[in-house]
């Protein structure tokens, strides 16, 4: 339970860093409250699952999702850059969070 707790907490990660970009630096009220929230879920979720698992690999699974899914959401809702060595590190990441679940 605690590996999907933290799947959720890094999802919203996803979901508070994507929403960053569409507050306008705290500008739009109804952005910003949903960024708000998001931020506040996903640590107290990410706490939630430190109660079993251990911190490091708590926190850095939890910024490896954060990090893979918003560059993957940023390609896609942004145009942003999608190179050779951008895709290779993500999965170099991946792989990081792969071991770590498994270790």
């Amino acid at each position: 339970m605690s590996w999907f707790t933290l799947l959720i907490a890094g999802l919203l990660e996803v979901v508070w860093a994507i929403g960053l970009k569409y507050t306008e630096g705290f500008t739009k009220i109804w952005p910003s409250v949903g960024t708000i929230t998001a931020m506040v879920l996903s640590v107290v979720l990410l706490s939630i699952a430190m109660r079993s698992l251990p911190i490091g690999t708590a926190y850095a699974v939890w910024v490896g999702i954060g990090a893979v899914g918003t560059v993957i959401l940023g390609i896609f809702l942004f145009n942003e850059p999608m190179g050779t060595l951008r895709l290779l590190s993500l999965i170099l990441i991946i792989t990081g969070i792969i071991g770590l679940k498994l270790a």
